[in-house]
């Protein structure tokens, strides 16, 4: 391996395992070997590490087929059931998990990859092994090891060197909620001439999803609770609503043409009663609840669009790199705690009370 410093690393590192499937009993800091490289891989010391829903819905078991309650009220009555909960194929734990990460690069296996030595990078997540006409899809702390630790190896070509002044904390708010929230309105064809509704506005895709959407010059419509309609307003909205408030009837004259949703749940239908004809509306998550009740005339007789949005395309990730580094966009930071902190970094983001993302630093 080739060292940015020419000294070679510990043999141990620290590092939170996850054990397996439910509560916080399963997060396990503790030491672990050093991560070793394959060829075409990087060494990225850890400097910051997001908390998403993702890791901790795999942690609980969520992704089970037998779980169909919202994602903060998973039930002992579904604990036996799982084993099938994760949603990259059956997970493999052991698992260091942490998707989002921002690190510096310090080793490589490959001297065609040395200019990234010293780079502070993001890393896209989300991989497509066999190209993005191929929704095939590997994900670090899914399928491998990830940033839930002081190192983490993945592939040079995943790493993005990022150029600007954020905190290492800022930066690791953006690959998870920046890119699946800009994948989603890629998809949707978002443009200045469209009135985009936002649901569960104060989360991490959500706050992201705005600021996007707000670049792209669309009238931003935000879906929050009373407490955080202010705070959801000064991310950019145009208007914000609240959760109980009827928007179909109040938009009936002047409705949506993209829905960006990931609360799902009992509010579903609404949201498809909100679009134009022709309105498309996008998913990437069901935090209220998987489980939803679909009048299909509401997507026909409308012509609606459907977006299911897991894989990020090919653009976002490089995109959001620009948008950052042009400043055009902001972190959304609501707390940071140390990595062995992980149980209560956890319970507050599951708490919901928050605005924005919660950081780890190792």
């Amino acid at each position: 391996m080739i060292y940015a410093d020419d000294t070679p690393l510990a043999d141990e590192m620290m590092a939170v395992v996850t054990t397996g499937e439910w509560g916080f009993e399963m997060l396990d800091y503790r030491k672990v070997p050093m991560p070793t490289l394959a060829k075409g891989e990087v060494l990225i010391k850890v400097l910051a590490a997001g908390v998403n829903n993702t890791d901790i819905n795999t942690r609980l078991g969520w992704y089970s087929r037998d779980v169909t309650q919202a994602t903060d009220s998973t039930s002992d009555d579904a604990r036996d059931k799982q084993g099938d909960g994760g949603w990259a194929g059956k997970t493999p734990f052991p698992l260091i998990q942490g998707t989002d990460c921002c690190g510096l690069v310090v080793g490589c296996k490959d001297e065609q990859d040395k200019q990234l030595l010293n780079q502070r990078v993001l890393v896209r997540a989300c991989m497509r092994p066999k190209g993005f006409d191929s929704f095939d899809m590997t994900w670090m702390a899914s399928n491998f090891d990830g940033a839930f630790a002081e190192y983490v190896a993945v592939p040079a070509r995943e790493v993005f060197a990022v150029d600007c002044d954020w905190r290492d904390e800022e930066l690791a708010t953006i690959p998870c909620a920046y890119a699946t929230a800009e994948t989603m309105l890629e998809r949707a064809r978002c443009t200045a001439a469209d009135r985009v509704i936002v649901t569960g506005a104060s989360g991490g895709v959500g706050s992201a999803a705005i600021q996007l959407a707000k670049r792209r010059g669309a009238y931003v419509i935000g879906v929050t609770s009373a407490d955080k309609s202010q705070a959801v307003k000064a991310l950019g909205c145009d208007e914000v609503f609240l959760r109980d408030d009827p928007l179909d009837t109040i938009m009936a004259e002047n409705p949506a043409t993209i829905v960006i949703d990931n609360v799902a749940g009992a509010g579903f239908g609404m949201m498809l009663n909100c679009l134009a004809a022709g309105g498309r509306y996008a998913s990437s998550g069901a935090i209220a609840g998987p489980i939803v009740s679909l009048d299909m005339r509401d997507l026909y007789l409308k012509d609606i669009t459907l977006i299911g949005s897991t894989a990020w395309d090919e653009p976002v990730f490089g995109n959001l790199v620009g948008y950052i580094e042009r400043g055009e966009i902001k972190a959304v930071l609501a707390a940071s705690y140390p990595l062995a902190q992980i149980a209560e970094a956890q319970s507050y983001f599951m708490k919901k009370t928050h605005i924005g993302n919660v950081v780890l630093v190792p």
